[in-house]
């Protein structure tokens, strides 16, 4: 009877040895044995002395297709060791979880690929079954690039790298782009060993960019730059590249730890600057057409491949400061002569002025110095002004050369700009571009012919006629020669109370002294005063030998009359 109906303690001490065996534990993995199949559910025994239940479809292909039996050996998860209904909580699921987490930690340690397949798309990425755990996928890490369309991806068994693990937390984020990225290396290593330098291959345009384009040569691309495509000038790849083209190219340079790879086009044609210097010897003549412009200057080709520069100086005898852009335009055809051929650099200077005759020589034969122009004012600057000539040439009149007997600095504010003018030619230098003019060479010298002809010796007497009264004296005009000169109040009489320039009226003529006159500054100064003290000495040493006992007041009297005879 007591075997058939146990006491309470013997009965908690058999609960105690099941609990005792070494694979009882609540959150284990353990092994159990199917006892029976109901309908959707496997019966499975654990030997904890009670029974759990398993959904069939936990145990996925084997369910299916009913290879699950009666007696076979399965691991389960125990959750519960007994629930309300008696039963034990078990999971197959879990079971595959824990087992993949414990071969993911394994192969993540030793950095070993695992095998997993996209089954849903979460925010920012997919999820990954690995045999039973789940991984996250961002979306960055699918591809090498982007990819709008992961549909033919999804439910494939396809390698990825675990990034991270965090078992505590349940999270695994994995990465397919690493795979790619890998065998892309390994593929592009085994291309690269198959190529050398000077080799030459047939590609297809992938990418073009502003620089160059890029080539498939069959799994690893190479770079083709813009100035390796021609030996001419290409402001774009476009100009002769599209993409999907199929082109033959030299593989100029490989490096094999970046396993980038430099091509070339050009390098399969012969160099056009290999006989250069016969082709366009120095002082040639040719004809060519602007590519380029740029502030210094502008490029023109040749020949195909064959670029020259003419610099801005060279563009014009006349326009200095003027932008290339102003004198052509690309596409223009231009007659050129050639100036320098630098083969080493692979640069030729061109001329565009040396087409045109010289200006310069030309004014000279047709203007010779003597000659006498008409321009127009084109600037006035504080040393003379600027005249344009024939020839879009300008010609200066210097400050003084403006006139024989004024200043400069005076007489240039009767000129203004736009003014036409006569000058003659004084001198023209060919090699400076520099034209001197003179204005007043076109008038008399009087100054000069006054002082040829005597008439300015010192001491000699002239007329004046008085053209202006001032406080300090009067402006005066010779008569004879025009000449303009001033005579200060001091020398307007010997007696200081005459001194007075306001007894002169305009227009009036006096005769006065010249009593000094330098012929390089040609200054000329004349004194009333000092006339009449020569005559008052002339008068003395006349009348006064003579014993007629006149006083000198009648001895100047008869002097005076005498002369105003």
């Amino acid at each position: 009877m007591s075997q058939a109906n146990p006491s309470r303690d013997d009965f908690a001490s058999l609960l105690e040895e099941s609990f005792s065996d070494g694979h009882s534990g609540e959150g284990q993995v353990v092994k159990g044995i199917v006892t029976a199949i109901e309908k959707d559910m496997a019966i499975i025994d654990v030997g904890l002395k009670v029974e759990g239940r398993v959904p069939l479809k936990e145990f996925g292909a084997k369910a299916k297709d009913g290879s699950l039996k009666v007696g076979d050996t399965v691991e389960v998860y125990v959750e519960r060791i007994e629930n309300a209904l008696g039963e034990a909580m078990l999971s197959r699921d879990k079971a595959r979880r824990e087992e993949s987490w414990v071969k993911l930690e394994e192969k993540f340690t030793k950095g070993e690929r695992v095998e997993g397949v996209i089954f849903n798309q979460v925010k920012g990425g997919f999820t990954v079954d690995l045999d039973g755990a789940v991984a996250f996928l961002p979306r960055s890490q699918v591809d090498i690039r982007p990819i709008r369309d992961v549909t033919p991806l999804m439910h494939n068994p396809q390698p990825f790298e675990i990034l991270k693990m965090d078992r505590r937390r349940g999270n695994i984020v994995v990465s397919r782009r690493t795979v790619l990225e890998e065998s892309r290396a390994e593929q592009r290593s085994e291309i690269v060993q198959n190529l050398e330098e000077g080799q030459v291959v047939e590609g297809v345009v992938k990418n073009i960019t502003d620089y160059g384009a890029f080539v498939d040569l069959g799994g690893i691309d190479g770079l083709l730059h813009v100035t390796d495509m021609a030996w001419r000038r290409v402001n774009h790849p476009t100009e002769i590249l599209n993409i999907g083209q199929s082109v033959k190219v030299q593989i100029i340079r490989i490096n094999q730890e970046t396993h980038r790879i430099s091509l070339g086009m050009k390098q399969l044609e012969s160099d056009p600057w290999s006989d250069i210097g016969t082709k366009f010897p120095i002082g040639k003549k040719i004809t060519g057409t602007v590519t380029n412009i740029t502030d210094y200057g502008a490029f023109v080709e040749l020949e195909p491949g064959i670029e020259g520069l003419i610099h801005v100086s060279e563009m014009s005898w006349t326009k200095k400061n003027v932008h290339p852009g102003k004198i052509l335009s690309t596409t223009q055809q231009v007659d050129v002569v050639v100036l320098e051929v630098d083969p080493a650099k692979r640069r030729i200077s061109l001329g565009l002025k040396q087409t045109l005759e010289n200006p310069w020589e030309a004014f000279a034969r047709n203007h010779p110095a003597g000659s006498q122009v008409e321009g127009e004012v084109k600037n006035k600057t504080e040393f003379g002004l600027f005249i344009g000539l024939d020839g879009d040439v300008d010609g200066m009149v210097h400050l003084s050369d403006l006139d024989w007997n004024r200043p400069g600095e005076q007489v240039i504010e009767e000129y203004n700009r736009g003014d036409m003018v006569k000058a003659q030619v004084l001198d023209v230098d060919i090699d400076k571009e520099r034209i001197s003019l003179g204005i007043k060479q076109l008038g008399r010298d009087t100054v000069t012919e006054a002082a040829t002809s005597g008439e300015l010796r010192k001491n000699a007497v002239v007329t004046c006629e008085v053209i202006a009264i001032k406080d300090g004296g009067l402006e005066v005009r010779l008569v004879e020669s025009g000449i303009e000169t001033f005579i200060k109040r001091s020398d307007l009489s010997r007696d200081r109370d005459e001194q007075r320039p306001e007894r002169f009226v305009v227009g009036q003529k006096v005769d006065a002294r010249i009593i000094a006159f330098d012929k390089k500054t040609r200054k000329l100064q004349v004194s009333i005063k000092a006339l009449e003290i020569a005559e008052e000495k002339e008068a003395v040493a006349q009348y006064g030998s003579t014993d007629s006992g006149a006083s000198l007041g009648d001895i100047l009297g008869a002097a005076l009359k005498n002369r105003n005879n």
